[in-house]
């Protein structure tokens, strides 16, 4: 992990058999180790973990594009460079889609400045704009939306990853609207500055958001999980009232299964779990969540999402073709 190796280490030899005045060079005690490795955990966290500079209000970017019909992926904890991913994005081109979202842990395993254009860049440098990376050119216009995952953000103040972007908003949370389709990104990690509770600032920001967006659909993005069966489990307090809010559906991954959800309790919003888009590690899934429909791990591969002003489908599509879910909405 990249972090700023800076560790305050604070002792007093009173009280720890050092002989009065003699606060010099001495063999410290297991307990005094502890303190020193404590205070070295504590500031090393801080520094990983530090609030990230964000884009001032008047540059913040807006992405609001006119469409009849939409085309897009989503692809959750993908970003480990290696045959899965290769794979999963050659289906994903091979779609054509208009955008491509992300439901985070886009740059395994630490979120490093020296992996990041290796784990996303290699597979959709094409999508991406400004594209500054080795892997070929870029797009005309930014079409990659990621959402944060955990593992991004084990790098002080998300520098690779803001560094990397050009997102809307303040880049770790933010609104895409693209024809009929409204997506709305939430940053779903403890570390994010603005709160990832029901009461937030971050949750005020979505839940405004979402009363103004006039679209006929509308989409979150996260990485945490409210609903799943899978490894991880339910992030229990991502569980904001989004239909209340005016939600159509929220998309999630962190745990490394596909799954389909409409819980008793969730206002007939859908569940997803969507976290097998490149990381070779898929995991088990254990006894289903009231309301899961589909649960699948068997391989890895993507969503793919098609809406118009009539309707919304929802597929998970393995890197073999085999579409393994479908499910639409309409209006």
């Amino acid at each position: 992990m990249n972090v700023r190796r800076s560790a305050v280490w604070l002792w007093e030899a009173r009280g720890h058999g050092v002989p009065a005045g003699d606060h010099g060079r001495f063999e410290p005690s297991r307990r005094e180790a502890a303190i020193r490795k404590l205070a070295l955990v504590v500031v090393t966290a801080a520094a990983c973990h530090a609030a990230p500079a964000e884009p001032p209000a008047a540059e913040q970017l807006r992405v609001d594009h006119t469409a009849d019909a939409i085309e897009f992926a989503i692809i959750g904890d993908f970003g480990k460079a290696g045959p899965a991913e290769a794979d999963v994005a050659a289906m994903v081109h091979g779609w054509t889609p208009e955008l491509i979202l992300t439901t985070g842990d886009n740059n395994y395993d630490d979120g490093a400045a020296s992996t990041i254009d290796e784990n996303i860049g290699q597979y959709y440098h094409d999508f991406i704009a400004p594209y500054r990376g080795q892997y070929g050119e870029g797009a005309r216009e930014n079409r990659f939306f990621p959402a944060l995952g955990n593992h991004d953000w084990r790098t002080p103040d998300l520098r690779p990853y803001t560094d990397y972007f050009a997102l809307p908003g303040n880049e770790r949370y933010y609104t895409v609207s693209w024809g009929p389709v409204d997506v709305f990104v939430v940053d779903s990690d403890s570390h994010e500055p603005d709160g990832n509770a029901v009461d937030s600032v971050q949750a005020k920001w979505l839940q405004g958001a979402l009363a103004a967006a006039d679209g006929p659909w509308k989409l979150v993005l996260m990485h945490h999980p409210p609903y799943s069966s899978g490894d991880h489990g339910s992030s229990t307090g991502m569980r904001w009232p989004y239909a209340q809010w005016g939600a159509t559906a929220v998309i999630a991954g962190h745990d490394h299964h596909y799954e389909r959800i409409e819980p008793p309790d969730g206002g007939g919003v859908l569940y997803f779990v969507n976290g097998l888009g490149g990381n070779p590690e898929r995991y088990a899934v254990g006894n289903p969540v009231a309301g899961s429909a589909v649960r699948y791990n068997d391989d890895h591969g993507a969503m793919k999402v098609y809406a118009d002003a009539q309707g919304i489908r929802f597929e998970f599509i393995t890197r073999k073709g085999e579409v393994v879910d479908s499910v639409t909405r309409k209006r």
